[in-house]
């Protein structure tokens, strides 16, 4: 190596792909707490509500799908949401084995509030929509990415 050449480092924290991920989606949620506390919503719950405002009634496997949250962290999310008046739980009348979700009157409601959240992140980011839209590109090609790999010691 000559002079002014430089080593870099495989392992360096600022290098890595999964930190940048890890304190980008932390921050970014933080961002939403102050809009969804009003509303009496966390973010996982908001998710589930954005997901219902989008297609209702949904089984809970499809939500499960969608969400990409395995049924054991989606059920308490789907109980507090029920408990708060928000959705329903039922069991299908053409599959008793299915378990139907669907937003209340009150849950449909809460959409009119919520249209207001993208904007108010947008605005609290700083950032151009453009570049937004970029980077939930790269990130969606990222997630699918990651559906093809294999668990290391798998």
């Amino acid at each position: 190596m000559g002079d002014g050449e430089s080593v870099v480092d495989p392992l360096a924290l600022e290098r890595q792909v999964c930190f940048a991920l890890s304190v980008a989606s932390r921050n970014v949620v933080a961002l939403y707490r102050p809009l969804l506390e009003p509303m009496g919503l966390t973010h996982p719950q908001y998710l589930v509500m954005l997901a219902l405002w989008q297609t209702t009634p949904l089984s809970v496997k499809a939500l499960s799908r969608l969400l990409q949250l395995d049924p054991g962290t989606l059920s308490p999310l789907l109980k507090r949401l029920e408990s708060n008046g928000l959705i329903r739980r039922h069991r299908d009348a053409q599959d008793e084995r299915v378990l139907a979700v669907v937003l209340t009157e009150s849950g449909q409601a809460l959409r009119a509030r919520a249209e207001r959240i993208p904007g108010a992140v947008l605005e609290r980011l700083g950032m151009d929509l453009d570049e937004l839209q970029k980077l939930h590109a790269s990130l969606s090609r990222l997630i699918e990415a990651t559906r093809n790999v294999e668990p290391a010691g798998a």
